[in-house]
């Protein structure tokens, strides 16, 4: 998230006195960033010791546990030094409504740096109208759209599944993270971006799939502005994934979905066809699709299989329904429910929501575009040009005032006499951002929907026919190497098993 970055000292060698040179401007220009002051009107400063990374460490060692600790220490409104950056965060809910309305605050211009570091999309940074028209396609993840997008995740789950559905009922026994990574990687990919023609389909899943966890690895690592040359061979590796999804090498498959297809004939009007700039472009969405969706889904299975009295409320409302829709489980693969169908499974729902509850750790930040007074209910807020505003969700997720035991997963939380559940209160009064794991306005995921689908879609398919166990029934803890960036991994893999219902 920084904005410092060591990529104008890396074009050449440096000979060893150029070196220390470099060093030397690079500790000068440090020291002098640390050096700011808190000045009348500001929310308190919290700079740390530790030049550039200022606090990060702690956070990232307890990000939860760090912050309600500087909450109860500052308040709800401090700014703290991360990374190079000022990051001033407001951790009261009901001031949130402040930051979606200022208009001084952009999203825009912390994308168009992220997607640049990351992805290496360079134009964003230029061509505004470019992203308002790629934000436009968004459209089709939504809607009468993501029936046809559910269609192509259901066809693959069933190119996925069907041939476990021939065997015998013997079990199988894998890595749950490995499972979940394999499965929703080449079902969001073909239901995306198309089926593989020609060649061998399983190599081409399984090269593209290592490869892009590969470089998923060090995402936060390009997020966070640490030049790409300084993380081994990640770059060439990100170079293969882009050519992957090069205009030439999308055209290798059949059945694009319409939002990659709205996508090409927007960046066509703005690259050549040649440009490998447009796979970038498609890199970014399949990271996007796939980046959350995975530890979302390993959570779930996770909690399902640690806690068998939520998987057997879910068994018996998944049979409910196949039931009252005339849809017996036969030896073949026959589910088809409908988005409305899916969206009645309540508690199926209410299970999805605690995972993303208690396992989404991402900021939602927004950068000023200039000196300003921030208008609050409790306080007048300045801030600095240049600095950002963030929100810190897990602080909301975490009060015990707003969810009761907060750190117990309760997979019926969000359920209340067997309906959904949406009114949550703190200090007597209704919340309106209660559970934030997609962000919130402007930035507030655009795959949410699709995501959500998927996971429900492949937790119907698991649970109606195959019986699974956890064998490594241990503790996980979250890794929190992607703080501030989406759903946490697990700190391990669990083994278990599975096999084909009776």
């Amino acid at each position: 998230m920084g904005s410092f970055s060591l990529g104008p000292w890396l074009p050449r060698p440096l000979s060893p006195p150029g070196l220390v040179l470099a060093a030397a401007l690079l500790l000068l220009v440090l020291y002098l960033h640390a050096r700011r002051t808190r000045r009348p009107g500001e929310p308190p400063l919290i700079k740390g010791w530790l030049p550039y990374f200022g606090e990060a460490l702690k956070l990232q060692k307890d990000p939860l546990g760090f912050m309600t600790t500087l909450q109860k220490q500052y308040g709800d409104v401090f700014t703290l030094f991360l990374g190079g950056n000022y990051i001033t965060f407001i951790l009261d809910p009901f001031q949130y409504q402040s930051v979606v309305k200022n208009q001084k605050l952009s999203f825009q211009m912390f994308t168009s740096k992220f997607l640049m570091r990351v992805f290496s999309v360079k134009k964003m940074m230029t061509y505004q109208d470019l992203n308002d028209k790629i934000h436009t396609s968004y459209q089709l993840l939504r809607g009468k759209h993501l029936d046809t997008l559910m269609e192509n995740t259901m066809q693959t789950l069933k190119q996925v599944f069907e041939p476990q559905l021939l065997k015998t009922t013997s079990w199988d026994t894998e890595y749950l993270l490995t499972f979940c990574s394999s499965v929703i990687f080449e079902v969001t990919f073909t239901a995306i971006h198309g089926n593989v023609l020609a060649g061998d389909r399983k190599t081409f899943m399984t090269e593209l799939r290592d490869d892009f966890f590969k470089f998923d690895g060090k995402f936060t690592h390009l997020a966070s502005g640490i030049p790409i040359e300084l993380l081994g061979n990640i770059k060439s590796i990100r170079t293969k994934l882009i050519k992957q999804l090069t205009t030439e090498n999308l055209a290798k498959l059949q059945g694009w979905s319409e939002v990659v297809q709205m996508r090409q004939d927007i960046l066509e009007k703005y690259y050549t066809p040649k440009d490998t700039e447009i796979g970038a472009h498609h890199l970014g969405l399949l990271w996007a699709s796939v980046s959350n969706t995975v530890p979302t889904m390993f959570w779930t299975m996770y909690y399902l299989l640690r806690h068998p009295e939520a998987m057997a409320v879910l068994r018996d409302e998944i049979d409910h329904l196949l039931q009252s829709t005339g849809q017996k489980k036969g030896p073949g693969f026959s589910i088809h429910l409908t988005r409305e169908q899916l969206n009645s499974l309540v508690y199926l729902e209410s299970t999805i929501l605690e995972v993303l509850r208690l396992c989404s750790f991402s900021g939602i930040f927004r950068v000023v575009q200039e000196d300003l007074t921030l208008h609050l209910e409790s306080q007048d807020c300045c801030l600095r040009k240049g600095d950002f505003v963030g929100i810190f969700p897990p602080v909301l997720h975490y009060d015990p005032e707003i969810f009761e035991a907060p750190e117990e997963f309760r997979f019926d939380r969000f359920t209340e006499s067997g309906k959904k559940k949406t009114a949550f209160f703190k200090r007597g009064k209704k919340l309106k951002y209660y559970h934030m794991p997609f962000g919130f306005g402007v930035s507030k995921c655009p795959g949410r929907f699709l995501a959500i689908v998927e996971i429900k879609q492949l937790l119907v398919v698991f649970l109606t026919y195959f019986d699974s166990e956890i064998i490594d029934d241990k503790p996980l803890e979250l890794n929190y190497n992607r703080f501030l960036f989406g759903i946490q991994y697990p700190d391990s893999d669990v083994l278990f098993r599975y096999k084909v219902k009776s």
